[in-house]
């Protein structure tokens, strides 16, 4: 800014270049300078925290959550629960949500800066909660579960009407492939996972 002008995005007409580097800045969560005509700007996106959603309120989401909240993350744990959903056992790291996950999810609306993770391993938690993320923008949809499981998570949602392109952007296994068996070590991949996606990094073909 040559004059030391501040503007803010969209509470003030900017020229349709300077505006589309702000939004462009916005979606990719990076600041940067932008060149418009013989000024040079430098756009700096003010936005909260990406959210991660969690259902299922287990013993890797306990594992999940800090390492959630350490890269960033503002962490939402969804379970109808109430004895695995408590304070004790999540701390201060997390909100609880008690709601049932289609109806907790609807309220939250999903967005581009949402990551949805289902451990569950019940499909009467996982599949409301999956249905609803696979119609929101979140930019990472993961769920717990063997491929075998998957398979069959894959039948029910083409029968509750998704298609195969929409069903693609669940990643499960969910996390990264680092031979993870303890808790702890299935949440590092996850958060690796998201991160990945969140930066755009592909992996194994398709981002996160």
């Amino acid at each position: 800014m040559p004059d030391g002008a501040q503007c803010l995005h969209p509470d003030e007409a900017l020229p349709p270049a300077l505006a589309e580097a702000a939004e462009a800045a916005l979606l990719a969560d990076k600041a940067g300078p932008v060149t418009v005509g013989e000024e040079t700007w430098f756009v700096q996106p003010q936005t909260p925290p990406p959210r991660m959603i969690v259902v299922g309120a287990v013993h890797v989401a306990q594992a999940l959550v800090p390492m959630a909240a350490a890269a960033g993350f503002s962490v939402i744990i969804v379970d109808p629960r109430r004895a695995f959903a408590t304070e004790e056992r999540f701390a201060a790291d997390a909100e609880l949500v008690t709601e049932w996950p289609d109806e907790a999810l609807e309220a939250l609306r999903p967005d581009s800066r949402t990551a949805i993770v289902t451990l569950t391993h019940d499909p009467k938690l996982d599949d409301p909660a999956l249905d609803v993320a696979l119609r929101s923008g979140a930019f990472y949809i993961g769920a717990l579960g063997s491929r075998r499981t998957h398979a069959k998570r894959v039948a029910r949602l083409q029968e509750a009407g998704h298609g195969t392109e929409a069903i693609a952007r669940i990643n499960a296994p969910v996390g990264l492939d680092i031979g993870a068996v303890t808790a702890p070590e299935i949440a590092l991949s996850i958060v690796a996972q998201v991160v990945a996606a969140r930066r755009g990094k592909l992996l194994g073909g398709k981002l996160g």
